[in-house]
């Protein structure tokens, strides 16, 4: 599925920290590598201040993609669709309550799996009162599977069935059609693989039916705990002021000890790892090291862990490799640990606390630490396996394949 547009982050000077360990020709390849990884254009203007919704700060907005909310809300579209439980739904019914409205694909177990997790973590942050005064509603963006058993199904797979606040409409093509359209949601459909790519956006809705805010879900959303929180104070701020309650959780923290961009060295990465036994990056001090943050519902994440052991085993020992395991319960992990036959060492993250401490964008994401621990290269996205080995051989020249 589609993902939105990222918020890129522009590196500054520290990201040139290459340019100080390398020479020749291997200086501008690695600085060129670098600069794709983390995204040398112009970052997205931040939400204003003064129109950050209460209870959020900039950091969390930005996490979110929060855009000022408009000062004549618009309508919300009307739709009549039918609910994972087969009975009919009228966007009119939700009258009174404040909506979490997103486009969601009932076959992704990619992106909007992420979203279900963050759903989950912003329903638990809402007051118990108020979880009867905010709904989050999906509207399935996949014509190929419009039943009510393939919504349903998707949702009782993805933990969300339990919600009594959790709507996942669908439909005829045509009318799931006509809603995207209305929410000017772009749909891209591959009749050959019966799959889809669609638009990401999030509305929030308030209790008179008027769109009052605007964000996004894929490229951040795995960092849970924060997303959903954010999520959460999105919908309280929807509602009246004398509805509204003490959202739990925190904001993405405004500054992060040790730092983790390009050319900071952070505190190791420490947890426990799917065995039950503590893992530390620590350990690898001395040696090139890849954190590969991934999780189970992760499709690219499954084509790059493979790809990683094979690396390596190719190095044999010479550069640390280290996963960092996003949001799966442990017998999942585990279980995508034994499927993807991996030998090395992962660390759980259950609560995203690692990957939002490294301020992961989207899943997988790679992270490279030089010997002493300092961030050389971030790569949002699928790493293929020559373009992690040509980065490492750069790197390390001195680097010489095992066997």
């Amino acid at each position: 599925m589609a993902s939105p547009n990222e918020h890129e982050r522009t590196p500054g000077v520290r990201g040139w920290v290459v340019l100080w360990i390398l020479s020749g020709l291997l200086i501008v390849t690695v600085v060129l590598l670098v600069a794709a990884s983390t995204g040398w254009s112009q970052p997205t203007p931040a939400t204003p201040a003064q129109s950050l919704p209460k209870g959020l700060n900039q950091q969390t907005a930005d996490l979110l993609g929060v855009t000022p909310g408009p000062t004549d809300p618009a309508t919300a579209p009307r739709y009549r669709l039918t609910d994972q439980n087969g009975r009919a739904f009228d966007e009119r019914g939700l009258r009174g309550r404040a909506v979490v409205l997103t486009f969601n694909d009932d076959r992704c177990a990619d992106q909007c799996a992420m979203l279900a997790t963050d759903i989950i973590a912003a329903d638990r942050d809402l007051p118990p009162s108020e979880r009867s005064d905010i709904a989050f509603v999906s509207i399935n963006a996949n014509p190929y599977y419009p039943k009510p058993s393939d919504v349903k199904n998707w949702s009782d797979q993805h933990g969300l069935g339990s919600l009594p606040n959790w709507y996942f409409l669908t439909g005829t093509p045509a009318r799931l059609a006509d809603a995207a359209k209305a929410y000017d949601v772009p749909i891209q459909l591959d009749p050959a693989t019966r799959s889809v790519a669609h638009g990401s956006q999030i509305f929030i809705i308030d209790p008179t039916g008027h769109i009052v805010q605007h964000a996004a879900f894929g490229v951040e959303s795995a960092d849970t705990d924060p997303f959903g929180h954010g999520l959460a104070v999105l919908a309280n701020d929807a509602l009246p002021a004398s509805q509204q309650g003490h959202v739990a959780g925190v904001d993405l923290k405004v500054a992060i000890p040790g730092g983790t961009e390009i050319g900071d060295t952070p505190d190791p990465v420490t947890g426990p790892a799917v065995t039950g036994t503590l893992t530390t990056s620590a350990t690898t001090r001395g040696l090139f090291t890849v954190l590969d943050f991934w999780s189970s519902t992760c499709t690219a994440c499954n084509i790059q862990l493979p790809d990683d052991q094979t690396e390596a085993d190719k190095l044999g020992g010479a550069v640390a490799f280290l996963g960092i395991d996003v949001a799966d319960d442990p017998a999942t992990g585990q279980a995508a640990v034994t499927t993807n036959r991996i030998r090395f060492p992962i660390l759980r993250d259950p609560r995203g606390t690692q990957s939002a401490r490294f301020r992961v964008s989207e899943l997988p994401y790679t992270i490279i630490l030089s010997p002493t621990g300092k961030v050389l290269v971030r790569h949002p996205g699928l790493f293929t396996a020559e373009e992690l080995d040509y980065t490492l051989h750069s790197l390390n020249p001195a680097l010489l394949d095992a066997g």
